[in-house]
């Protein structure tokens, strides 16, 4: 499950708006997957994935807001995800920013679908150097999957650019349940998730193509590489 969001987003976007109009932004994405994977798991059954996001910023305030949405294959016949999210930014230093935000994902399609819907706080530390970016990212939350269990994941990534417009980023991730009786594979309450990506863009789409491992042993989070295209819509 995802996730990348969940609060009276509508309320404070409304507000925002109508305080600080000159310096709002708008946009959307939408991305076209061949494989929609959290941390290394296919939340689609290995098959496409069609999203889509709207977002809001403020560049006086460093505020933003969005929602984001797409389409799952769980076994209860959950078919939909919509996330919703909201931070703020900060610049530390000339090199060190900080990304404090919440988010909320629910879920859509079977009965018990909403069984599933939780909430996460999250932090995100960069670091711009010489060699690329570098990111410490850590989510928490105290519900995942509406399991009632406490759940913590830790990103370690760097980007760096190996010509103009041609990146690539490499990423170390844990999931980790913390305490209680939840375990991902049956033995391990935490998992660790390996990837490395490349993207560029062209003619105004983005695109990206990964190769990713996790180190559970399973149809949906076995060695693979996924691809996508997305494009930007400021309004």
């Amino acid at each position: 499950m995802k996730k990348n969001l969940r609060l009276t987003l509508s309320t404070l976007s409304v507000l925002m708006v109508t305080n600080t109009v000159i310096a709002s932004d708008w946009s959307s994405t939408i991305t076209g997957a061949s494989d929609y994977t959290f941390n290394g798991i296919s939340q689609t059954e290995n098959d496409f994935a069609l999203q889509a996001s709207l977002d809001y910023s403020n560049s006086e305030t460093n505020w933003y807001a969005g929602s984001w949405a797409s389409n799952v294959d769980f076994d209860d016949g959950t078919d939909v995800e919509v996330d919703i999210y909201f931070g703020k930014t900060w610049s530390l230093t000339d090199a060190i920013s900080l990304d404090v935000g919440m988010a909320y994902y629910s879920y859509y399609g079977g009965d018990d679908s909403s069984d599933i819907n939780y909430p996460e706080a999250y932090t995100k530390f960069g670091f711009d150097n010489a060699l690329g970016t570098t990111e410490f990212n850590f989510w928490y939350s105290w519900d995942y999957a509406g399991q009632d269990e406490e759940h913590v994941i830790t990103t370690l990534s760097h980007t760096f650019e190996v010509a103009e417009n041609h990146d690539i980023a490499v990423s170390y991730t844990v999931s980790n349940y913390v305490g209680g009786d939840q375990t991902w594979d049956g033995t391990d309450s935490s998992y660790h998730h390996y990837e490395i990506a490349y993207s560029t863009s062209l003619s105004g789409f983005d695109l990206s193509i990964a190769a990713e491992d996790t180190s559970i042993d399973s149809d949906t989070s076995d060695e693979r590489i996924a691809f996508s295209v997305s494009r930007t819509f400021d309004f």
